[in-house]
C-alpha cells in the first residue's frame, strides 16, 4: 500500500457544528457522556461516507473523538492527575493569537499550552487504548483502509520536569522507558486488530531547525543533536518488530487556529533524520517558504516515501493545480517521482477549534489533491 498510496491526509478534519455544540454542552456539564458519544458516532458515520464520496484512498475518523491531537496518549493512560478536557479549554489556548502568524503561547498571562500535559501522580500505564477503539469503529464503516494517528514520544516527554514535580520518576529516561512501552502496546494492539497504517505526529522535530527553539534549548543546557538522537531512538523503539503496518511520521510546524509555530529548512537535520528514522512515509510540510527547498530530499533512502504537504490547511484560497504540479516536478529533481505522494500540509483541525477555513474549503482542497495526483501519477 505504501508504494501505491499517492494521496494522503494528515488525520484531523474540521468538526461539524453539531459536534462542537455537544462538546460545548459537555464541557458545561449540560450533556452527559452518552449524548456526546451518540453525536460523535453520528458525525464519524457521516464523515466516512463523505470521504468515500470524495474518493479518498485513505480514510480517517477526522479525530472527531479527540479535543486535541495529543489525546491519543493523554486519554489512554492512567497516572496523570485526573482532569476533564473541554472545548472551552482548547479555545483558551488560542486566545490572543493572530492567524498566519507565529503562535506564542508563552506570552499569554496564563500559559494554557503547558497546562495540557498534567502532573504525574503515579507511574504511567496503558488503561484504555483509545486509538484502537477509534480505529475499530471507523474501520467497520468502510472497505477503504483507515489510518490512525498517535502523538510521538518527543512531545509526550518534553515537559517532563514540570510534570514530574512529585518525583514519581527518578529521571527522564525512566519516564521515557514507560512512554515507549505504552506506545508500543497501543501500536501492537492496533496491528493485531488489522490497522494497516499508523502515523506519528511529531511536532518536536522541527524545533531542531527553528532558530528560536534552538536558542531556547541551548540556554537550558540541552544539546539539540543529542536530544534529537534520543527522540529518534525512542520513536524507532515504538515500532521495532511490529509487522504488517505502514508507519508514517508527520513533521509538524504548528497548526492552531491557522497559526504556525516553527520555521526553518530541513537541510540541517535531513540526512540524520531521513536515514535515522525507520518510518516508511515522511509527511513533510512544504506549503510556504518557511520550509525551505526540496534539496534535502536527496537524503531520503530509496525504500521510503515522501508525502509533500503542498496544500495549506490554514487559508481558504485554493491552490492552482499547475503550481502544485510544478512543485512536484521540482521535488522529483532530488528524489524519484515514484517515491513521492501528495497531501495537505497538516490536519485541518489539530484541535477542535479548527483552522479558519470552511468545510467547503476543506473538501475543495482534498478534491484538488486527488485531481493533481491522478494527473501526475495516473492513479
Amino acid at each position: 500500500m505504501n508504494a501505491n498510496l499517492r494521496v494522503d491526509q494528515v488525520g484531523s478534519l474540521l468538526r461539524p457544528q453539531k459536534l462542537k455544540d455537544v462538546y460545548t454542552r459537555h464541557g458545561n456539564g449540560k450533556a452527559d457522556d452518552d449524548e456526546l458519544r451518540k453525536v460523535q458516532n453520528e458525525s464519524v458515520n457521516e464523515l466516512i461516507a463523505k470521504q468515500e464520496l470524495h474518493g479518498l484512498s485513505i480514510i480517517t475518523d477526522g479525530e472527531y473523538r479527540r479535543l486535541n491531537f495529543q489525546d491519543s496518549f493523554v486519554e489512554s493512560v492512567s497516572g496523570f492527575i485526573p482532569k476533564k478536557q473541554t472545548l472551552q479549554f482548547q479555545e483558551s489556548r488560542t486566545l490572543g493569537g493572530v492567524a498566519l502568524q507565529r503562535w506564542q503561547p508563552d506570552s499569554a498571562k496564563a500559559d494554557p499550552a503547558l497546562q495540557y500535559w498534567r502532573p504525574i501522580t503515579e507511574r504511567l500505564r496503558l488503561a484504555d487504548n483509545r486509538p484502537l477503539s477509534e480505529w475499530r469503529y471507523a474501520a467497520q464503516l468502510t472497505t477503504q483502509p483507515v489510518k490512525i494517528t498517535l502523538i510521538a514520544t518527543d512531545r509526550i516527554c518534553e515537559n517532563f520536569h514540570r510534570q514530574n514535580a512529585k518525583g514519581v520518576y527518578r529521571e527522564a529516561d525512566e519516564y521515557l522507558t514507560d512512554v515507549i512501552e505504552i506506545e508500543r502496546k497501543i501500536v501492537q494492539q492496533l496491528a493485531d486488530a488489522g490497522c494497516p497504517y499508523v502515523q506519528m505526529d511529531a511536532p518536536s522535530y522541527t524545533a531542531y531547525v527553528d532558530t528560536r527553539s534552538l536558542e531556547k534549548m541551548k540556554a537550558s543546557g540541552v544539546d539539540p543533536i543529542a536530544q534529537m538522537e534520543r527522540s529518534m531512538n525512542a520513536d524507532n523503539a515504538v515500532m521495532a518488530g511490529i509487522q504488517n503496518v505502514i508507519f508514517g511520521i508527520h513533521l509538524c510546524r504548528g497548526n492552531v487556529r491557522s497559526m504556525w509555530h516553527r520555521e526553518g529548512a530541513y537541510d540541517a537535520i535531513a540526512e540524520r533524520l531521513f536515514n535515522g528514522l525507520d518510518h516508511q512515509r515522511f509527511l513533510l510540510e512544504y506549503d510556504t517558504e518557511r520550509a525551505g527547498g526540496f534539496e534535502p530530499l536527496r537524503f531520503v533512502p530509496k525504500d521510503k516515501t515522501v508525502v509533500l504537504g503542498l496544500v495549506s490547511t490554514k487559508v481558504p484560497q485554493l491552490e492552482a493545480a499547475d503550481d502544485l504540479k510544478r512543485k512536484i516536478e521540482n521535488a522529483s529533481r532530488f528524489i524519484p517521482l515514484e517515491q513521492l505522494a501528495l497531501s495537505p500540509q497538516c490536519g485541518f483541525s489539530s484541535n477542535i477549534v479548527g483552522n479558519l477555513i470552511t468545510e467547503d474549503d476543506q473538501w475543495r482542497k482534498l478534491d484538488l489533491i486527488q485531481k493533481v495526483a491522478a494527473e501526475v501519477w495516473r492513479v
